[in-house]
């Protein structure tokens, strides 16, 4: 059986990965120019697709009969040709939707929902979100309701980011100010790259319930997969897949004060894991052609920030990594998103009395321990896990990994 995904512009894709946990089929990545979607259709080598954007709706006239969802929003993402050769095309992003509500924990039944953008995506959240009983409302670039009378919606319970603002590269952007919701109660966004867009962040720091698209991505792969084989598949796979991509996915970001191992414990996890790992001084001391003590000594405490928080910008963009910073990372606010955004930050506590300050410029100019005492409420607020390393690294190692697996 040969199956694959079809896109125009695909580049890289997680959707090989996820269907190898799904089923014993091949799985490829069908890259077609619009002049040859029909010829591919009707003739290509394939037993089931996936079908994402531009074709989800250009598709249709190409197939032989649509199931019930995909005939009702008018867009077909999975494909299966029958014994017969007659094509046959459903929507599994409704299930994987629909099953990302029921993950949230979120209840719409009553409730104002805003969902954001007017397209394919939107239109699968407006009609999950009808099923289960809530009152939508699309908010769009023009029309009766857009982003500029928000102020008419501030009793919503719930958003959706159904856009593509926010997502990679283009990171750091917010499409609404949830500080105009004072009831809300939780956000979803379908992105899933990076892990908390700019809008998660923001109702992160407000409590609220929130969830990126990642399950919403292996749930409806899952549905697909059903499709392509004829069997059903326990959604307690959605559960073991998500597991594992969020695990592969996100960034292991080491703080703490100088001299606590982020470096050597970074180097340790990359061999362990196979990932790659990255030192944020050394990226500093790349992109300014000179050690960190000459920039200290030309450019301030000050200087040598700026450029930190740019290196953090990138490296934060990234997914997959290992990243030790520098250990007055914390000192700035702005870095927080900037590492958070696609990373689970770990701070490694070490006893001050065996902190070494060669090499250092701001441990030999004063005290560690009023470092320290000024720095640790950072270290705390920024660190989602704090990892004591003052006995043998391999434990320390052996911690971080337990965590990310559990």
């Amino acid at each position: 059986m040969r199956c694959g995904l079809l896109g125009e512009k695909l580049g890289h894709s997680y959707s090989p990965q996820i269907h190898g946990h799904l089923g014993d089929y091949e799985y490829d990545l069908f890259e077609k120019n619009p002049d040859e979607l029909e010829g591919f259709l009707k003739n290509g080598d394939f037993s089931g697709l996936n079908v994402t954007i531009p074709y989800k709706k250009a598709v249709i006239p190409y197939l032989d009969d649509l199931s019930p969802v995909a005939r009702r929003l008018g867009a077909v993402n999975t494909i299966v040709r029958r014994e017969d050769g007659r094509l046959i095309g459903h929507n599994s992003d409704y299930f994987g939707f629909q099953s990302m509500v029921r993950k949230s924990g979120l209840d719409a039944a009553g409730k104002k929902v805003l969902v954001l953008g007017s397209g394919g995506a939107s239109n699968t959240a407006v009609a999950v979100m009808e099923e289960l009983g809530a009152h939508v409302i699309v908010i769009s670039r023009s029309g009766e309701n857009n982003y500029g009378n928000l102020h008419l919606h501030a009793d919503a319970k719930i958003i959706v980011n159904a856009t593509p603002v926010g997502m990679y590269p283009k990171v750091g952007h917010s499409p609404i100010d949830l500080s105009l919701f004072p009831g809300l109660e939780g956000v979803l966004d379908i992105v899933y790259n990076p892990a908390r867009t700019q809008l998660l962040l923001d109702a992160e720091k407000r409590g609220l319930v929130t969830m990126n698209g990642l399950w919403m991505l292996v749930a409806q792969a899952k549905e697909s997969a059903e499709w392509f084989t004829g069997s059903l598949i326990s959604d307690e796979k959605i559960t073991e897949i998500h597991r594992i991509l969020k695990s592969q996915m996100e960034n292991i970001v080491l703080i703490g004060m100088p001299g606590c191992g982020k470096s050597t414990v970074g180097k340790k996890l990359s061999a362990a894991l196979g990932r790659e790992q990255v030192d944020a001084d050394a990226e500093i001391v790349k992109a300014a052609g000179m050690a960190i003590a000459d920039i200290f000594a030309q450019q301030g405490e000050a200087g040598f920030r700026a450029m930190e928080t740019q290196v953090l910008a990138e490296l934060g963009k990234r997914s997959g990594l290992i990243i030790a910073t520098g250990g007055g990372c914390v000192t700035r606010q702005e870095n927080y998103p900037l590492l958070h955004q696609n990373g689970t930050i770990f701070w490694l506590k070490r006893d001050i009395e065996k902190l070494p300050t060669d090499g250092r410029p701001l441990s030999q100019q004063g005290k560690l321990s009023e470092m320290y005492r000024i720095r640790k409420p950072m270290y705390e607020s920024f660190g989602d896990h704090t990892i004591h390393n003052d006995g043998n690294v391999d434990t320390t190692v052996a911690e971080i990994i337990r965590i990310l697996e559990g």
